[in-house]
């Protein structure tokens, strides 16, 4: 790790296979900070403040530092719909997914020492409209379990999905492109952090 290394406030593999691909160069230090959405918290609110949260709570203890921090929500009919809490919870969901469209909103938010920046993208998705044996062999390999919403489309969730309005990244977890403008407000030229590939 070199000080001009970003650090990145998130444990998701997706995230960091991003980053990867697009030859920034990062660390993970993931943070730990309580996910709860407050009462009457809107998706769009929440997902920000909780980037934001994770990355200052990274940046607390690495002064200097360019911290990246992430959150994704799932929002049907103005709800968030987070992870499953049991199998039964992801069947739930998915037949409440089944057939229609949701919203999907990843927010970043970019923050070192007492500055901190946040961009929210958002992203429509359709569903098929799928069957009890369909939701019951999805369900059955255990994908949706760890997931916002109960899918994951970059897995096996994606027979799952008719469309995407927006950025495919954008529901993975990491609208890569608009990483620029989030350096940007720092005043930092994204693309000459980039490495050759």
């Amino acid at each position: 790790m070199t000080d001009r290394d970003l650090i990145l406030a998130s444990g998701s593999p997706r995230r960091r296979q991003l980053l990867e691909l697009i030859g920034v160069g990062f660390t993970v230090i993931p943070a730990d900070v309580d996910e709860t959405p407050l009462p009457g918290e809107d998706p769009v609110t929440y997902a920000s403040r909780a980037a934001r949260d994770k990355a200052q709570d990274v940046a607390t203890s690495h002064p200097g530092r360019l911290v990246l921090g992430a959150d994704t929500v799932v929002e049907v009919d103005q709800e968030i719909l987070g992870k499953p809490s049991s199998a039964d919870d992801a069947v739930s969901m998915l037949r409440r997914l089944s057939g229609r469209s949701h919203l999907v909103h990843t927010a970043l938010a970019l923050v070192t020492d007492a500055t901190g920046h946040e961009v929210v993208d958002s992203a429509r998705v359709q569903f098929l409209d799928l069957t009890d044996e369909m939701i019951r062999w999805y369900v059955a390999t255990g994908e949706p379990m760890d997931k916002a919403g109960g899918y994951a489309i970059q897995g096996l969730g994606g027979l799952l999905v008719a469309g995407v309005e927006g950025s495919p990244h954008t529901v993975v977890g990491l609208p890569v492109h608009r990483l620029p403008e989030l350096f940007a407000a720092h005043d930092i030229d994204f693309w000459s952090r980039l490495k050759e590939l």
